[in-house]
């Protein structure tokens, strides 16, 4: 196609198409349906985000507009729904981009309906996923050869960027697109990128602390979407992951897909900031607590056992027991803070046992294309724990952000109708 051609579809077609329908391949309506979120309604995201009629989002240069069949739900777009840390508008304001408004949404699957100048290898038509990162071709840092990831300019497509998958039509970096596994239905296929590239990098991505063959692994909120995936990842590299979860049902869960065993954390009340080192009364007991729970940890791996790997999202409540049980040497590495930003690190236990603390952030390509071979492969699965309508965004975060939503990932239907939609 021409690039007159190209451009010209983007401003073609009937002026909206209802949710659960498609325009012609490569006709893309001016107006599209999207769940936006505005700053003054930033708080509970059930009322944060609205269904509001706006304009189709234009692509540019190196640039792929997707017509979305399916998406997913994540944690990033509750801390956009309450416009905290980050009031996500401010910030791009600030950057130049006139939009007062936020549509989100870091997963989808659906199909290319325009490519911009200077794409190649990809044609409308075709069915893809999306992985989130996203970054400046020119930045100076990813000229030099480094991580895209850990570039100045990167960015999570549909949390630190407008137009992601919670609209009729998303607007992405041709890097992000990826080939869709042809056995899964839309809603499958949309619901674990985002945080199965997010696991993968956890535990792929940082050389000397790699997951290895035969490693442990301790998963903390192991019947999530992303403790999930990781459970699979470890499992996929020959070692074995130990989920910590809430109760039973979850622990079995998470055994459905990868677990070695589990551990329920309310049977410990060790949590929190631990007291401080002079309180040797306080020292004692809440030591006590992170030994009980290390003991269950051995006793699932069938011996005194340490894990070489924890894998962290929790935060405040969990960084002290995860530091004090990694083994020497071992690696403690965390993609977000659910239960609080403020951690406190013991550091006896860190530096003269030589621990890592390692932030994993996003993905860059070649994290993202490996998990999607994977994905492809019919080697993880998505675990897809409920599919709900576009109608029912605003609850399913609202739902997350109580921390009610636990069994797997979450799908919402776009552009299909059914579930089942979208297999080969």
């Amino acid at each position: 196609m021409k690039d007159e051609d190209r451009r010209s579809v983007v401003t073609s077609g009937a002026e909206i198409t209802p949710i659960g329908e498609l325009p012609p391949v490569g006709v893309v309506p001016p107006r599209m349906h999207a769940q936006v979120v505005r700053p003054h309604r930033y708080g509970d995201p059930a009322a944060a985000f609205q269904p509001e009629v706006v304009d189709t989002p234009r692509i540019g240069p190196g640039e792929v507009l997707i017509a979305v069949m399916a998406a997913g739900i994540n944690y990033n777009n509750v801390w956009a729904a309450r416009g905290y840390p980050v009031d996500q508008v401010a910030v791009r304001q600030k950057r130049g981009e006139p939009e007062d408004f936020h549509v989100g949404g870091s997963d989808a699957a659906g199909i290319v309906y325009a490519v911009g100048d200077g794409v190649a290898g990809i044609e409308i038509g075709q069915h893809v996923v999306i992985h989130p990162g996203v970054w400046d071709a020119d930045d100076p840092w990813i000229a030099r050869g480094k991580d895209p990831m850990i570039a100045p300019s990167a960015k999570i497509w549909g949390y630190d960027t407008n137009y992601g998958a919670f609209g009729q039509f998303a607007r992405v970096q041709a890097h992000q697109v990826m080939p869709k596994a042809e056995h899964l239905s839309w809603a499958a296929a949309a619901a674990p990128t985002l945080v199965g590239t997010t696991a993968y990098r956890m535990l792929h991505g940082w050389a000397g602390n790699t997951v290895q063959e035969g490693d442990l692994v301790l998963v903390w909120g192991g019947s999530g979407g992303l403790g999930t995936q990781a459970s699979q990842l470890v499992r996929a590299a020959g070692a074995r992951a130990v989920a910590v979860v809430s109760d039973d049902e979850r622990g079995e869960y998470a055994m459905k897909y990868g677990a070695i065993g589990y551990i329920n954390r309310r049977d410990y009340n060790h949590w929190g900031v631990p007291p401080l080192v002079d309180d040797k009364a306080g020292q004692k007991e809440w030591s006590a607590g992170a030994r009980a729970f290390g003991k269950k940890l051995w006793e699932i791996a069938g011996g005194r056992e340490d894990p070489a790997i924890v894998f962290e999202h929790p935060g405040g409540a969990t960084i002290p027991t995860s530091i004090f049980l990694c083994q020497a040497g071992g690696m403690v590495v965390i993609c977000a803070g659910t239960t609080g930003f403020d951690a406190m690190v013991d550091l006896r236990y860190h530096w003269t046992r030589q621990k890592r603390l390692q932030g994993s952030h996003g993905t860059n390509d070649e994290q993202a294309y490996a998990y999607n071979d994977l994905i492809r492969a019919g080697t993880i699965d998505p675990v897809v724990g409920r599919t709900i309508p576009f109608s029912d965004i605003p609850g399913a975060h609202a739902a997350m952000g109580r921390g009610e939503d636990v069994f797997g990932n979450a799908a919402v239907l776009i552009g299909a109708s059914e579930p089942g939609q979208g297999r080969a």
